[in-house]
This record gives structure tokens, sequence and C-alpha cells, in this order.
């Protein structure tokens, strides 16, 4: 009886939250590969879930920054060293090195997998002589790598005329699910994602004052204790919330039982700019009309399906307008609310997953 196909996938986070990769995993078993994902062990790290494919934190000394980098890509390379797989597939620029060198020393293919336009994300655009080094090691890596996939068309159409290798396009959309998941009528504003530079949030939480609901923000980052700072000082902090981390499963409730979605970003290099995160998805699967950037793929995808309105500043009354606009306008907010149940018959994993693995059976 033959074996099934090792794949191993590298990431540089907690493997717990990360939805894309438990739907790519997930998948991929179900295709009838032998699936294993590489992440981190972080201080407040939770037990993973039981899944269908091995789950893997490496303990770290450093969490962040530069030697966290040195040492995750140190570590990882010594791992899969003594490892036998049959596709190596690395997640983003910051694990592609160790995967790419292991995959060579055996023969074995190579798959990139960007999240992000990562040479252009805000911590390195910032930072010149950052992104040069990162530069470099993208000029020598993504011209040596034949199978490749990102999150939408417009940075697969970047990088594949900047590295001459198709970009195929696997967008990061929920599962179609017919659960009714709808709870409580609770009025509340829900930011969901990472607490990062250039999400709008401190714009956000001005805006509050002008709007007549609370504010729920679900997740952590970089600015989580800054942020929690920022709206403490606010006359009205008593309307914003952070829930911190949530698992998947329960993000989904408080999705579905939210009034209006915000998916806010700035432009501060051009992989925020041609972003097309998943929150923007989960907010039309659970039914939500959302607030979102006139960024390309957002007005490509409002163009087909009106299910958000679009604002081009991130000022704390530009986004305190469309809010209530959703908030005061049963039309307009119905009618958005309707465009997310036919969106959602087109963008949702079912269809999207069919192309991850005819992509991943071409793989020789």
């Amino acid at each position: 009886m033959e074996s099934l196909k090792k794949i191993v996938f590298t990431v540089t986070n907690d493997i717990t939250y990360d939805q894309r990769m438990q739907r790519i995993c997930s998948t991929l078993v179900s295709a009838g590969y032998d699936v294993t994902i590489i992440g981190f062990l972080k201080k407040r790290s939770v037990n993973v879930a039981e899944r269908p494919y091995k789950q893997i934190r490496l303990s770290l000394m450093f969490k962040k920054g530069k030697l966290f980098y040195l040492e995750y890509n140190f570590r990882l390379f010594w791992f899969l060293l003594f490892k036998r797989f049959d596709i190596y597939c690395g997640i983003d620029l910051d694990t592609l090195l160790p995967v790419f060198m292991n995959a060579k020393l055996k023969g074995k293919p190579i798959v990139y997998d960007a999240h992000e336009y990562f040479t252009e994300l805000p911590e390195i655009v910032e930072r010149p002589l950052i992104k040069k080094a990162w530069l470099i090691m993208e000029r020598f890596l993504l011209p040596r790598i034949k199978y490749n996939y990102t999150v939408g068309a417009a940075i697969a159409n970047l990088l594949s005329s900047k590295y001459g290798h198709p970009f195929e396009v696997i967008r990061n959309v929920p599962l179609l699910s017919n659960d009714t998941l709808k709870q409580s009528d609770g009025k509340y504003i829900l930011y969901q994602g990472a607490l990062n530079i250039g999400r709008g949030l401190e714009s956000l939480m001005e805006a509050m004052a002008f709007i007549d609901a609370d504010l729920y923000i679900a997740g952590e980052g970089d600015l989580s204790e800054t942020l929690r700072a920022f709206a403490g000082k606010l006359p009205h902090k008593q309307k914003i919330r952070f829930l911190g981390y949530i698992k998947p499963e329960a993000l989904r409730q408080y999705t579905a039982n939210a009034t209006i979605g915000v998916n806010l970003v700035e432009h501060l290099g051009l992989s925020y700019y041609y972003s097309l995160s998943n929150k923007f998805f989960d907010y039309i699967h659970a039914g939500v009309p959302q607030v979102t950037m006139a960024f390309p793929e957002y007005e490509q995808l409002n163009n087909q399906f009106k299910v958000a309105l679009l604002i081009d500043n991130l000022r704390p009354d530009t986004i305190a307008t469309a809010i209530n606009t959703l908030l005061n306008d049963a039309t307009c907010y119905s009618d958005l609310h309707a465009q997310t149940q036919i969106a959602k018959q087109t963008l949702n994993w079912q269809k999207e997953s069919e192309k991850l693995i005819q992509l991943y059976q071409q793989i020789e």
C-alpha cells in the first residue's frame, strides 16, 4: 500500500488561532495527505485543540524582534533536517529560508504561501535596513520556487510579475455553513483581528463618542497594552470592551451577534493597501454589514456584492458617519445584509479548497 504524501507547513505564530491554516491543513488531510504544521509556543499559549493533523510548537527563548526570527529560523532548520517530508511549504517570508534549505538538501518540492506582501508590511517599510535584508532574501528565494499561492489577486499579480512564477489565489474564506449562530439582539460594533499598527483602532475608539453602541475588540497584538491604555483615557471608555484572544469557535458566535463589523486598514505599505483580510469574509458569512476601506481588493468585491460601506480615510468623523448610517438607515442595512447571503454562496471554503487541492495534486 502506497504511503500518504507528507506535507509540512511552517508559521511564526501560535497555531491555536490561525483559522486559515486550520482550514488548509484539514482540507489536505481530507484529500489524502499526511499533514504537519509547526509554529511556536508563546508565554500565554493554551493547549491546542485535537485536529486531524500533527501540530508542533517550538519553545523559544526569544519571543519577538530580530533575535526571535534568528532563533526560530535556526531551530526550524535543525528540526526539519532530521524529519522526512515530501512537500515543504513556508508560510510567509519569515519561515521560508529553513524550509527552502531543507527541501533543496533532500530534493523535495517547495511551496510558498504568502499570507501578505511581507516586504511591504508597515513594520518593515518604515525600517530601511530591515527591509533591505528581507528584500535580499525575497529576491534570492522567490525566483527559485515554482509553486506559489497567496490571499488575493493584487498581491498575486505583483509577485508573479516581479519573480516570474505564477501565484495561485487561495482566499481566506470561511466554510459555508447553514448553522444559525445569532442568539441575541445586543447592539455592538465588532473589530476582530490583530491589535497592530495601522489598523485604525485609535480612530475607531475615538469615533465611538458619536455612536450609540458598544465596541467589542477581539484579538491581541503588539499594541495590546497601548490600546487598552488609550481606551482607558477616553471619556466614553465604558463603551469599549477588549475580549482578548478568542478561539475560532467562540469568535464565530461573537461575530454572528454583532450589529456591524469593522475592517479598517491604514495605507502604510502595499501589503496593507492590497490586503484582503479574513475578517472581511467572516462578517459576510455571519450576515453582518461592515465598514471597510476603499482599497482595490475590497472595492472589486464590493462592486460584485454590495456587502459593505467603503470609506477612504480613518478620521473618527468618517468612521462614525459610516457606522451611524448602518445603525440608523434600516433600508441600507437590510440591503447589505441581503447581499451577504448571496456573496457567501460564492465566497466560501468549499469552492476555494478545490483550487488548493488541485494545486497540491500537481506538485511533483
